[in-house]
This record gives C-alpha cells, sequence and structure tokens, in this order.
C-alpha cells in the first residue's frame, strides 16, 4: 500500500506495477504544491502545471492493471504480524505486506492577510523551484533567527541584488549574522507585519505592499518564507516509527527504509531535500526496496 499520489508515491506505484505487484495508492487529493503554478528544477518537465503532471502520472498508472488508486484519507494505521492495516475515514480497511508513506507535509503559511492570497503568485516557498522566474525582482524573505532568516536572505541573492529581510517581529538574529547581511545590503525589518497589500496577483509578475504596524511600507514583487511545516499525516507514528518528527521521518537513505520492518517513508517526508525530482526519486529507490525485500520473502 502507498499512502500519498504525490511524485514518490505515484512513481513508486509505476515501478512496483512494472515489477507486477499488486499496490494501492490512497490518496486524499490535497497535494502540496496545490497553489503552485508551474513545477521547476524536474528534467523534462520545467514549467510544467502540476496538475497536468498529476493527470499524465495518473493515466501512465492506468496501463498497469495490477496498480489501483483511490481517494481516501486514511486516519490510523497498525501492525498487526507482520501485516500492516490502514483504516480510512469512510470505515475501510485495507492491509498489504508493505506500506510506503508518501503523504508529503503541510507548509504553515504566515496568518497575516495576504499571504495565502499570494501563495503559488507572489509568496513562495523554494528559491530553486521559483527562484528563476522572479529573478531581478524586488524580493522579500520571511523568516527568524540565523538560518531560517539570515540563510535564506543570503541565498537569495543568487537571484536578486535587492532583497530585504522581514521577521515580523524580533529577527533572532545573532550579531554575526547582522554583520554578514549588513556586508551584503540586506536591510532587516522587524516591524510586526500587519498583512500584504496586492496591487497584482500575476503568477510570477505579481505587485504588493507588506503593510507594517508601525513603519513605512515595503513595495516587493515576490516574497520567500521560511516558517514551519507539519506531517500531512501521523501515521509513522502511529506505527511506532523511531525518528519521527512532525517535519519528517529519519530514514535509511539507501533504501527509504524506516526503523519498523516493511515500513517505507519516501518523498516530502523523509526530511530530504523537498523539491519534485527528488521526491520521484525516492519513490523509484523505496520500490526497488520494497520489491526485492517481497522477492526474499516469497523464493526463500
Amino acid at each position: 500500500m502507498v499512502v500519498g499520489a504525490g511524485p514518490a508515491g505515484m512513481n513508486a506505484a509505476l515501478v512496483l506495477g512494472r515489477c507486477r505487484r499488486r499496490v494501492l495508492v490512497l490518496d486524499n487529493e490535497r497535494p502540496r504544491n496545490h497553489a503552485s503554478h508551474a513545477m521547476h528544477g524536474f528534467l523534462g518537465h520545467d514549467g510544467v502545471d502540476p496538475q497536468r503532471f498529476r493527470s499524465i502520472a495518473r493515466a501512465e498508472l492506468g496501463s498497469y492493471p495490477s496498480v489501483v488508486v483511490q481517494e481516501a484519507t486514511v486516519s490510523n494505521a497498525s501492525n498487526v504480524d507482520g501485516m500492516f492495516w490502514l483504516r480510512t475515514v469512510d470505515g475501510e480497511l485495507f492491509k498489504a505486506r508493505k506500506l510506503l508513506v508518501a503523504s508529503g507535509v503541510v507548509d504553515e503559511l504566515p496568518s497575516a492577510p495576504g499571504f495565502r492570497e499570494l501563495f503559488g503568485r507572489g509568496v513562495f516557498l523554494c528559491p530553486y523551484c521559483d527562484g528563476w522566474e522572479v529573478r531581478d525582482q524586488a524580493l522579500a524573505v520571511y523568516g527568524r533567527g540565523d538560518d531560517k532568516g539570515g540563510g535564506l536572505a543570503i541565498e537569495m541573492k543568487q537571484w536578486s541584488a535587492d532583497v530585504v529581510l522581514c521577521s515580523d517581529g524580533p529577527s533572532g538574529l545573532s550579531a554575526a549574522c547582522h554583520s554578514r547581511l549588513a556586508r551584503h545590503n540586506i536591510i532587516v525589518r522587524e516591524d510586526k507585519i500587519a498583512g500584504l497589500q496586492i496591487h497584482s496577483d500575476e503568477p510570477y509578475r505579481a505587485s504588493f505592499d507588506i503593510v507594517f504596524e508601525s513603519s513605512a511600507r515595503l513595495r516587493r514583487g515576490a516574497l520567500f518564507f521560511n516558517t514551519h511545516r507539519h506531517q500531512s499525516t501521523d501515521l509513522a507514528a502511529q506505527l511506532g516509527c523511531e525518528g519521527y518528527a512532525s517535519e519528517g521521518c529519519e530514514i535509511d537513505n539507501r533504501q527509504q527504509a524506516s526503523s519498523i520492518p516493511g515500513l517505507y517513508i519516501a518523498g516530502d517526508a523523509s526530511r530530504d531535500v523537498l523539491q519534485v525530482v527528488v521526491a520521484a526519486s525516492e519513490g523509484a529507490q523505496a520500490a526497488i526496496a520494497i520489491n526485492s525485500a517481497l522477492i526474499e520473502e516469497d523464493f526463500v
């Protein structure tokens, strides 16, 4: 069984289908990149609409009779005598010898007005995914601390000379990081943010003002944020997976295997680089590991 029909889950199902394995993919139809207008950094698919990518992938899986994709939200998981049992919110019960959790993560957007409206249009998560499209524009970074705030602001200088770090309150930056930002002409705005006033929400050509509670507003074309995320399901925790955290699970990167025999983690839920191409690769790795384990069991 595979939980999640994103790039990791679908690529795993594809490889397992080609191995003539019976595969059930359960997905709740709420992908992480639902707001994205294009996915990038995936050779052969650069700039493709994520919805089109999913449609093509579903069609390809349809060529393999042993692969079934079903819309469902999984609520409970258990491991009994080497078999994994999943129960959906609708009360359906499924079992399998191997389980791949590829359900991804949920990003926690800043709560101020305007962020959600511009998400995927002028507010982005990943510079490797969307930095090229907004290159040389006036950029803002939303984050705190040396890594999530200062580190991302430094990183964005690769795409624009005009970068301002907005921490929405105390920045939490060290003196050394403050000095580094100053050396590279990155201004730090610590005022609380009241919201984003949107002038244009055209994807990758947005225009908006960051409205502060106690200082002058700031006109920007794009904003990259680095806050928190959490897994979209706690199934791995329910199964007792060691190394589980809300951000992702620790795994054996050679096989995508967790600490629970027969349980595999792939995609954004695995704590690795959060990109479509990496998720698809992890799905393939997990599928090969699963098939190899099943061969060992079936041909003793």
